[in-house]
């Protein structure tokens, strides 16, 4: 059981460092969403979403991660960016 709690730590401690570094991934995609907002620029870039998943695909492998995995997780973290560059480019309802 001792083996049991200290993996389920680890685990734990794991799933925060995870959501710490989510939040600061998008604190950063929220600042590029807002340059491509003024420079009316698309909310995606599929150039770059290929080469990211790509990478991501490349040091998943490396690290003994499933691929098809990473690129699950990569295209699910970008959908939710793509969202929110969106939702920036929409102009202010003036009556809000």
């Amino acid at each position: 059981m001792a083996e049991l709690t200290r993996l389920r730590s680890s685990i734990d401690n794991l799933d925060a460092a995870l959501v710490h570094l989510l939040a600061e991934r998008f604190k950063c995609t929220q600042q590029v969403g807002e340059l491509k907002a003024r420079a009316e620029m698309p909310a995606a870039d599929p150039a770059r979403e290929a080469v990211q998943i790509a990478r991501l695909r490349q040091l998943a492998e490396s690290s003994g991660l499933d691929p098809h995995f990473a690129e699950k997780f990569l295209a699910l973290v970008i959908d939710e960016v793509i969202r929110n560059h969106r939702r920036l480019q929409e102009p202010e309802d003036p009556q809000a």
